[in-house]
């Protein structure tokens, strides 16, 4: 009878096969390792105890989840071979006869992912250690692999980024830290997944769901939003966030899913879109989903599914319609196989964690072939009209009139949809991925796509194009605080004069379309504007009027209505301007070195014509700051003077950090500023 070896303690070689598994990032005091991709461990004999190959026997098992089973995959339990296998569970090892015992252990690349634990049985089981088991972008066989490594660079290993927002005409980028290998984050994103509904009502389901990046990226989705779950976030567009932070306010996603953690799974106050997306992409780096954000400029919101954007205005000019087009909308892409569908899918896939609509029954989105979304194809998963409507709806603009009657003011196909943007590789260089979402607009295959989505486009011209030519400029210079004029321009192209009605007027907006206080009016002026010529209109914005109403997103949105006394004809332009931020300048004082002090003088200058109240800098940065925001009060700054801060902290690691920093006060938050830094040894 075979001796059972007597086991001292187990090695299970973290440092080793942390940096082996790209995983090192997240500490090398614990095992966490990538499927399909073999791992060692060393068993420690005692005294008299000895391993010899072909005579000493004994059994691996795995186990993940409260209820492990060999049938959903969350269990196995196998011996030594020869060699490794690579559709499952394996062991093998080349250690000479000892009580020293190097075994090799393989995952097939298609296990649930979790937490495992890992047990040696010889009649009696001893239990050797837990593991972490991530998906694999470095593993062909893994569902999530990527080919290029500077792209797994980039969108597994990258803990800073880049999240654009603002307007078509003024794309602005905002740095966030995504820190998923902060401390603590790993365990934060496995607990989210366990707190999903889906778990809870049958967690041997759910536990070998996780297998499917497809599934797992579903459940984030869902998770990060908190409308039917104890998610992460709870959504603010109000602009009433006393009870909770500003959504603007957030510049890190490693705050958040502490709070939420450390409170039992209280949804945190408050999230938009950009926050929300940040948010899952951090967890979805974190269990190794390739993940990019992305945002798109002049995203559809459509209720009705019905691919048409139906603006509706009363004669006064006020919005009185359901559907929406934001000035942006964030969401993100996951890489990933879709062996469900059929082939030709793989890849990029959107995903939105912003509860707007329900999927399935579950306030989710995605994830869907952006390939599906280019060519129309509507039917494939998961909510494809959703996304192809963000992103290609057209827009149709009616009048609605005091008898009831309805008239056709406009409308475009080709307002939603632009400068689809995300981060470079490698680079702080923005990347317009617009061609991955959609054809060039209105090009022949764009127009075809759009039929293919059965769809009628009820936007084709009849006749002839209107004689009155109406539209909006502005500045060059629009900088919070400063006053400044935005101008109607009405050309004739008529060959009578024409008898206008002119109403101009400027309100503030907020990211998402929806309208606040006016800031500028131009009310019923009759204008002539005789035949072959242009008149200009000037409106006035002043700080006065737009400063105390003003978000933090700093958008204006101008709107210019027309009417041709004859015949009574209606002419409509919009425009959505952004005020400029002031510039925070960073400034590094020493070399920076690993483990030893440095410090950076942050500047900000008031561009305000009063003073700012409750001034702080809040300063983060993945393996910068240990995993803490550095908060400092620096009171109360007059106009055109400076707000200082000179902050200390200590790096972690070497190599590139991102140092973010955010300004906030009474009357200017929502100032971003970041510096990239080269750690040395």
């Amino acid at each position: 009878m075979d001796q059972a070896l007597d086991i001292e303690r187990c090695d299970l070689e973290s440092r080793i096969n942390n940096t082996t598994h790209h995983t090192d990032q997240n500490g090398l005091d614990r095992l966490i390792v990538r499927r399909g991709l073999p791992f060692t461990i060393t068993l420690h004999l005692r005294s008299g105890s000895q391993f010899q190959a072909g005579v000493s026997t004994f059994r691996l098992i795995v186990e993940n989840g409260p209820l492990p089973k060999e049938q959903s995959g969350t269990k196995s339990t196998f011996s030594l071979t020869d060699s490794a296998s690579k559709t499952a569970w394996s062991a093998s090892t080349t250690s000479p006869p000892g009580n020293v015992v190097s075994l090799s252990v393989s995952s097939p690349p298609d296990v649930p992912i979790g937490l495992y634990s890992l047990t040696l049985d010889q009649g009696q089981k001893v239990k050797l250690g837990e593991f972490v088991l991530l998906f694999n972008p470095w593993c062909a066989k893994d569902a999530v692999y990527m080919e290029e490594e500077r792209d797994r660079q980039e969108y597994v290993l990258s803990q800073a980024g880049l999240i654009y927002k603002g307007t078509t005409k003024r794309i602005k980028a905002s740095p966030w830290t995504f820190g998923q290998f902060e401390p603590g984050m790993l365990d934060i994103c496995l607990k989210l997944l366990d707190e999903n509904p889906k778990y809870s009502s049958d967690a041997d389901a759910d536990c070998s769901g996780r297998r499917n990046p497809v599934y797992v990226t579903r459940v984030i989705s869902a998770m990060i939003n908190s409308n039917d779950d104890k998610g992460v976030l709870v959504g603010n567009w109000s602009g009433d966030y006393d009870d909770g932070v500003r959504p603007s306010h957030w510049t890190d996603s490693v705050a958040i899913l502490h709070q939420w953690a450390d409170n039992c799974c209280q949804r945190v106050r408050y999230g938009q879109c950009w926050v929300f997306a940040a948010v899952a992409c951090t967890v979805s780096r974190a269990l190794g989903i390739p993940c990019r954000v992305v945002t798109n400029f002049g995203s559809a919101h459509d209720t009705n599914s019905n691919l048409l954007i139906e603006f509706l205005y009363d004669e006064d000019g006020n919005d009185i319609s359901d559907d929406s087009v934001w000035n942006f909308h964030v969401w993100v892409d996951n890489w990933m196989a879709r062996p469900d569908l059929d082939a030709g899918y793989d890849g990029w896939q959107a995903s939105d964690p912003t509860p707007q609509e329900k999927s399935e029954g579950v306030f989710c989105c995605g994830p869907v072939p952006l390939k599906a979304i280019k060519e129309g194809e509507l039917n494939l998963k998961y909510d494809a009209p959703f996304v192809f409507a963000e992103v290609n709806a057209d827009v149709v603009e009616y009048v609605k009139l005091t008898n009831g009657r309805m008239v056709k003011m406009g409308g475009s196909s080709m307002e939603v949809g632009h400068f689809i943007s995300t981060k470079a590789v490698g680079s702080d260089e923005r990347h317009d991925i617009t061609h991955l979402y959609k054809h060039p607009e209105g090009s022949l295959q764009e127009r075809e796509v759009y039929e293919r989505a059965k769809h009628h486009n009820e936007l084709q011209q009849k006749g002839q194009e209107p004689g009155l030519k109406v539209k909006i400029k502005v500045s060059p210079d629009m900088d919070i605080g400063a006053d400044f004029d935005v101008f109607a321009v009405i050309a004739n192209n008529t060959e009578a004069d024409k008898t206008c009605r002119v109403m101009f007027y400027a309100r503030i907006v907020s990211y998402d379309g929806k309208p606040g206080a006016n800031c500028g009016f131009i009310e019923d002026l009759t204008m002539e504007v005789p035949t072959g010529k242009e008149k200009r209109l000037p409106l006035r914005l002043e700080y006065v009027d737009y400063g105390d109403t003003i978000t933090s997103d700093r958008l204006i949105q101008l709107v210019l209505i027309v009417i041709e006394s004859s015949p009574r004809e209606f002419h409509k332009a919009k425009r959505t301007i952004v005020l400029e931020n002031p510039d925070i300048a960073i400034k590094l004082l020493g070399e920076p070195r690993v483990n030893q002090k440095l410090s950076a003088q942050i500047s900000l200058e008031n561009p305000l014509p009063e003073p700012l109240q409750n001034c702080f800098f809040s300063v983060m940065g993945a393996g910068l700051t240990d995993g803490k925001i550095l908060i400092q009060n620096v009171g109360t700054v007059g106009p055109k003077q400076e707000a200082k801060y000179t902050v200390e902290f200590s790096p972690t690691s070497i190599g590139s950090r991102t140092l973010t920093v955010d300004f906030d006060s009474d009357k200017l938050s929502n100032i971003k500023g970041y510096l990239n830094i080269e750690i040395k040894e």
